[in-house]
């Protein structure tokens, strides 16, 4: 199954030589894609038979897409995404492979959380911006920037997991009350929401919106699917709503996303320039996109990162945005059949929390490139530039092989 992302990727890198002259970085990229993705078929057949065999030519054809776009919108970064891609690979197999990694998870999600909280806290001393300017948001050093925003989603979700699967029972059945409305027991509820709390206090703090919204959202979503109970959606999505207004009168830069997102047109060549020329690129895609290098994608700032599938769009035209829509959509299907056949309570959790992370970043991005939410400055998956985010992504799929091995069957060679 990975014939076909080579064949699309290959043709992709084949365009554009013919547009821009041969360049080894393109022969280059291809070959380590091809190097990555082969290797890590051989080792998890081998290793893990009967692990899901869809997931990884999911995630090579949207690697493969994103290595074509990034030379196609910034050339000068192929490079050191390939680069990334050969750790990203290496986290992936040692994150499946690793024996008894699940149970280490939920053994120590203390641990693994205030870890991640610690990198996230050490940002508002050390942090730095590659670009010189904006949100300190990475660690760096030597010309290696990290963004510890990222293993936090992962770390988050394992917590979660990990203490709804451990405190589910007392949380249903030991409820507090004022008067006759039953509430979740400080007990049990409140270690949980005082980490998570915590996590977006110091990503509020930093300015990442895209990373807070992405916590809260994906928060609510697994206490849904842990206890059943709507109310604590229109709960939750009531205080989203008091957060936000709260945040565009405390915050200026809050308050310039939602005016941006609202009626765009008032500043279009200012602060609503990026989303401006996003909905142009749509528009001049059309359905069947304007051509590989025949789009004028560029005109977006940063497209590479936060407006890659704006730029999908114009040149990959309505079917490519659903494309790359289809393709992350199967990867959460996938973790959500993953969850369903998984005996213990952690395991279903950790795969749909993963699932749901992937699905709500998907959401969040592609609907702000769209002018249906306000921008949040996350990363398409494994399509967008980002090593940070590519790393991420591929140690949730090492968890979701890892997890899914016993659980499919090979089909009969009869």
């Amino acid at each position: 199954m990975l014939l076909l992302p080579f064949l699309f990727t290959a043709i992709g890198f084949v365009q554009l030589s013919l547009l821009n002259g041969f360049r080894w970085e393109y022969s280059a990229a291809l070959a380590v894609w091809t190097a990555c993705f082969a290797a890590a078929d051989v080792l998890l057949h081998r290793r893990l038979p009967r692990a899901n065999p869809h997931l990884l030519p999911l995630t090579a054809l949207l690697v493969g897409w994103g290595l074509v776009l990034i030379a196609r919108l910034a050339p000068n970064f192929l490079l050191r995404q390939t680069i990334w891609l050969v750790v990203s690979t290496a986290a992936l197999l040692a994150t499946a492979l690793a024996p008894r990694m699940v149970s280490w998870l939920r053994r120590y999600k203390y641990t693994w959380l205030i870890a991640g909280l610690t990198l996230l806290a050490a940002t508002l001393v050390f942090g730095v911006n590659p670009s010189g300017a904006g949100a300190r948001l990475w660690l760096g050093a030597g010309g290696v920037y990290f963004q510890p925003a990222e293993p936090l989603k992962i770390l988050l979700v394992v917590f979660l997991a990990g203490y709804l699967a451990d405190s589910r029972r007392q949380i249903l059945d030991l409820p507090a009350k004022i008067g006759k409305l039953p509430l979740p027991h400080p007990a049990y509820f409140g270690p949980m929401l005082l980490m998570w709390g915590f996590s977006i206090l110091l990503l509020f703090w930093q300015r990442d919106l895209g990373a807070a919204l992405l916590f809260f959202v994906t928060f609510l979503l697994m206490l849904y699917l842990a206890i059943g109970q709507k109310r604590y959606l229109l709960v939750g999505g009531g205080l989203l709503i008091i957060v936000g207004a709260l945040g565009m009168r405390l915050f200026d830069y809050v308050a310039l996303r939602v005016e941006a997102w609202w009626n765009p047109w008032l500043d279009p060549a200012g602060r609503s320039f990026q989303i401006v020329q996003s909905l142009l690129a749509f528009a001049s895609g059309g359905i069947f996109g304007q051509g590989l290098g025949q789009g004028l994608p560029t005109a977006i700032p940063v497209v590479h990162t936060d407006f890659v599938f704006a730029a999908i769009g114009e040149e990959y035209g309505a079917l490519g945005a659903l494309g790359v829509l289809l393709a992350l959509g199967l990867l959460v299907w996938l973790a959500f059949q993953i969850a369903a056949g998984k005996q213990t309570y952690f395991q279903k959790l950790l795969a749909a929390g993963l699932g749901t992370m992937l699905g709500v970043q998907t959401l969040l991005i592609a609907a702000g490139t769209l002018k249906l939410v306000p921008l949040t400055g996350v990363t398409l998956p494994f399509v967008s530039y980002g090593g940070s985010s590519l790393l991420t992504g591929f140690i949730m799929i090492g968890l979701l092989l890892s997890l899914s091995n016993g659980g499919y069957q090979l089909p009969s060679k009869s």
